[in-house]
């Protein structure tokens, strides 16, 4: 039984913030059932009877998945690979990068010892990203969304045999539909705009909108600036700038929330200062500025009621036709408005 991927990898590298959660654990069965396993361990487990896995429910919450230990081919590139039994070191051989391939094993009789079968500690030491396979890009497109996403988040270099891919990639991306998964878990990264850079500097960022590393680098410092900002943000973002933003929301299976946040963010409804959608508001319209509210109409000396819609209805008009450009604009066409000399005709609610 091994410890392996991402919780070794951040353990070796450090990389866990001192207020981030533990990790959820990847542990590799060899020569055992994976459901006994489990229950033997006596812990809540749900097992998975399909791919001879379990995951177990830890004491403080945390997962741990439980998998046998495998080999895979990929029949057709792109599609999703066939498993097949197989070793520690086959499982390891299998995976997508050198970093990600380092198990921590556990002995019976001793201290659990590190086991390195593909050079994955000198990537470490390196901070390098580099496929284990020469055709890994090409059988599965989605790692170089992987390891744009673990770059950022990591502050990893890509090794010129991923570079080298990257083409393939590009060429293989409309038949991988793990890519927009990826895409998605890029938008839920600490610094989506930080992992996106890396997609453009490494040649691949037709994998995304044109304008979108801009947009997403700019929630970024926000963030950096301590306003946080949700990953549905982000998401509205992307489709900001994408040409058909519906198709691509469902294509990465968004769900409607970043678009109706995106419609929010470009409409003139008020947004509250720190809100997500004040926050995409600055970004997509520079040139906006704080509407007048209904709340702000009333201290202006509309009396609550229908005179308050009425009158947010006119500043709604003019800022449509272009009248009124900024906040002190619109109380000057209020004031106006209320004095029955308004730009059209237009005389104060009674």
């Amino acid at each position: 039984m091994a410890l392996v991927g991402g919780a070794v990898r951040d353990a070796l590298l450090g990389a866990l913030p001192t207020d981030a959660a533990p990790p959820d654990l990847d542990v590799v069965v060899e020569g055992a059932d994976a459901g006994a396993l489990a229950a033997a361990l006596g812990l809540p487990f749900l097992v998975h009877a399909a791919f001879g896995n379990a995951t177990v429910t830890l004491p403080d919450g945390r997962h741990a998945d439980l998998v046998r230990a495998r080999r895979e081919r990929y029949p057709v590139p792109g599609g999703n690979p066939v498993p097949a039994p197989g070793t520690l070191t086959d499982d390891l051989r299998r995976r997508d990068f050198g970093l990600n391939a380092l198990a921590l094993v556990a002995r019976p009789d001793g201290p659990p010892t590190l086991l390195d079968e593909v050079g994955g500690l000198e990537d470490l030491r390196a901070r390098t990203l580099r496929p284990l396979h020469p055709h890994s890009l090409h059988e599965d497109a989605s790692r170089l969304i992987r390891a744009a996403r673990l770059a950022g988040r990591l502050d990893l270099s890509a090794h010129p045999e991923l570079l080298r891919q990257v083409p393939d990639a590009l060429n293989m991306a409309a038949q991988t539909p793990r890519l927009h998964a990826e895409l998605r878990l890029l938008l839920h990264e600490p610094r989506p705009g930080r992992a996106a850079r890396r997609l453009e500097h490494w040649g691949a960022g037709a994998l995304l909108p044109a304008g979108a590393v801009e947009r997403l680098e700019a929630l970024d410092a926000l963030q950096n600036a301590g306003q946080p900002v949700p990953a549905q943000a982000y998401a509205a973002a992307l489709l900001s700038a994408a040409p058909q933003p519906a198709a691509l929301a469902e294509r990465l299976g968004l769900g409607e929330k970043p678009a109706a946040l995106l419609a929010r963010a470009l409409s003139d409804a008020p947004a509250a200062p720190g809100s997500p959608e004040a926050a995409l508001r600055a970004l997509l319209r520079p040139d906006a500025y704080p509407v007048l509210t209904g709340r702000d109409v009333v201290a202006l000396g509309v009396p609550p009621g229908p005179a308050v819609g009425a009158a947010l209805a006119h500043l709604a008009a003019l800022r449509r036709a272009g009248t009124v450009r900024s906040r002190e604009e619109e109380r000057a066409a209020l004031s106006a408005y209320l004095h029955g000399d308004a730009p059209g005709g237009s005389s104060s609610p009674t």
